[in-house]
């Protein structure tokens, strides 16, 4: 089969694709930097034609109150060229538990581009997958103080960057879904906790202190972001990443 794996160059896509081509398909990364805007829809067409499955592995540049702009534009120029481009599976890959927190404007943006692509008239797949390991250390930063990390008690799951490419790829090989997989990591921890485990393991000299009105994830209830009963777990534990 043939995949067009629009944003196929950043963190995610670049892993589905080769996972999609050591399988034996046709997998073509496609992003800003191939000259394709799915902003614009500037090469749009071109690059889908001929695709059996289109994913879509872009994100928003921002987290703010201009992310859904951007899911809304995006998702109307790639669903109408993967329309026009006859596909028949259109894949997305977003969060665990993302519609229980309607507080952070990027999590209602994923909510949208959830939203237009079940409207669509496409056979979909959305792959939710819980926090990813890698970005751990873009958390620690954004709670930084001098020498001192806060960070809340939140329940976080952390997934592999790279199981989560697994996943999104064996499920764009298969059936549509017209629906949800979830995937999470194999243990929970306290945001804090995990905080203190990657800066001791980095032999980071910063302090975590636990804080529950620090950062995003402060307006976080319960346990939303960890795995759902109906969830894949992979098999990759935070410590043996780290490690």
């Amino acid at each position: 089969m043939k995949f067009a794996v629009v944003g196929g160059t950043g963190l995610i896509g670049s892993q589905v694709v080769k996972d999609l081509d050591a399988a034996g398909h046709q997998a073509v990364p496609h992003s800003l930097s191939t000259g394709v805007d799915i902003l614009s829809g500037e090469r749009l067409d071109a690059a889908l034609a001929g695709a059996d499955v289109v994913l879509n592995l872009t994100n928003s540049p921002t987290f703010d109150d201009a992310s859904p702009a951007f899911f809304r534009t995006s998702m109307d120029n790639l669903v109408a060229a993967s329309t026009k481009a006859g596909a028949g599976h259109f894949v997305i890959l977003s969060i665990v538990g993302v519609d229980q927190v309607p507080e952070l404007d990027y999590y209602r943006a994923k909510v949208l581009q959830e939203d237009i692509l079940k409207a669509g008239p496409i056979p979909y797949s959305i792959v939710r997958a819980t926090q990813f390991m890698e970005f751990m250390d873009a958390t620690l930063a954004m709670t930084t103080e001098g020498d001192t990390v806060r960070l809340p008690r939140t329940p976080i799951q952390p997934i592999a960057a790279a199981e989560v490419a697994a996943a999104v790829a064996e499920v764009a090989a298969g059936s549509p879904l017209n629906g949800v997989r979830n995937i999470a990591g194999p243990d929970v921890y306290p945001l804090d906790e995990l905080g203190r485990l990657t800066v001791a393991a980095k032999g980071d000299g910063r302090t975590v202190v636990t804080d529950d009105s620090a950062g995003m994830f402060a307006v976080v209830r319960g346990d939303v972001l960890t795995a759902p009963g109906d969830a894949h777990i992979a098999a990759t534990h935070y410590t043996d990443w780290l490690s």
